[in-house]
């Protein structure tokens, strides 16, 4: 067995500056972006939204999110199931957000309605799902769609053997804005340098024959220290309409996740579009070293959230910049 197998770290032999890379401008075509984008919202979603992490399900509080302009609560059962619906209290309309659960039961603060999560006094439960790492909630009078018994769910590691992290972010944006970030791979050496180095990519959609797998290819390289970067080849989908996932193929974590999942939540106070981005790691490895990470998940989880905020925030400056564009007709693409 090689030593490259152990160690999974190459140096950067003729490392090019920033401003002396390839540009890739040429190659970022709008028509391509925006045709994967229209592609993307064409696919059945089942009217299924990401709330949150699994991570996050208290057993004192419920899991709160506004989707759509519509308030959700979410929480387990007595019996451990999971259990979702509106989060306005059917009584005077208390914040169900607020309030505590005492062994799976949801009881109102305001006055003490308690909700045990079938139908009562007005409240009707919201069908949910729990997939192990994400917490979703089917909407069916917001998504308009045909409902599906489970959300579109990307293939995975196997738990046992994953370590994962979830992000959460909120951008002034639609989901549509956030999708197409993940759908422009072009723009990750040039607008995230910190993190990415000689990227390529080579396989977009329009390189394929019609009715080939609706994918980008891209090999990059993550910075770790100096010149020493760690190469992967990543294939990114879209699975569903508020939906990017990007497999790592080839190289350090082959059959890693990274999940990203765009939420609508409703107005600002300005009336403006806000976008929940909800991103999974799943990371893994056969290296038996990940197997003492995986055992420090829980000072591993900061880290990687940590990571992937510093991404979003350029990326959501992207995804908020398309949409003011967008919405004042001054979008060139």
């Amino acid at each position: 067995m090689s030593v490259r197998r152990h160690i999974p770290l190459s140096l950067r032999r003729r490392p090019v500056p920033w401003d002396r890379q390839r540009p890739t401008w040429r190659d970022a075509k709008p028509a391509v972006i925006a045709q994967a984008l229209k592609r993307a919202q064409a696919r059945p979603s089942g009217n299924w939204y990401v709330v949150g992490a699994t991570r996050d399900l208290r057993a004192d509080r419920p899991l709160a999110r506004t989707v759509a302009g519509q308030e959700v609560v979410v929480w387990r059962g007595a019996d451990g199931r999971l259990v979702a619906g509106p989060g306005i209290c059917p009584h005077l309309g208390a914040p169900l957000r607020d309030s505590p659960v005492r062994c799976g039961t949801l009881v109102c603060h305001w006055h003490g309605l308690a909700l045990e999560g079938g139908p009562y006094a007005g409240w009707r439960p919201l069908p949910a799902h729990d997939d192990g790492v994400l917490v979703w909630v089917r909407l069916d009078e917001v998504g308009g769609e045909l409902p599906l018994d489970a959300p579109v769910v990307p293939v995975r590691p196997a738990p046992e053997r994953a370590l994962t992290a979830v992000y959460v972010g909120t951008g002034i944006c639609e989901p549509e804005d956030v999708v197409a970030n993940r759908l422009d791979p072009w723009h990750g050496a040039w607008f995230h340098p910190y993190s990415f180095v000689d990227l390529a990519v080579v396989g977009s959609p329009d390189d394929g024959e019609e009715g080939g797998e609706d994918a980008f290819t891209v090999d990059v390289s993550f910075k770790v220290a100096g010149r020493l970067v760690v190469p992967v080849r990543a294939v990114f989908t879209a699975p569903e309409p508020r939906t990017v996932v990007m497999h790592i193929t080839r190289g350090e974590g082959e059959g890693s996740v990274v999940e990203t999942h765009a939420t609508p939540l409703g107005p600002d106070a300005h009336g403006r579009p806000r976008t929940a981005v909800v991103e999974a790691v799943v990371a893994a490895s056969d290296r038996r070293g990940f197997a003492a990470a995986r055992r420090a998940a829980p000072l591993l989880r900061p880290l990687m959230r940590a990571a992937a905020g510093r991404l979003w925030r350029d990326d959501l400056a992207y995804a908020e910049r398309r949409w003011e564009l967008m919405s004042t007709g001054r979008y060139p693409g």
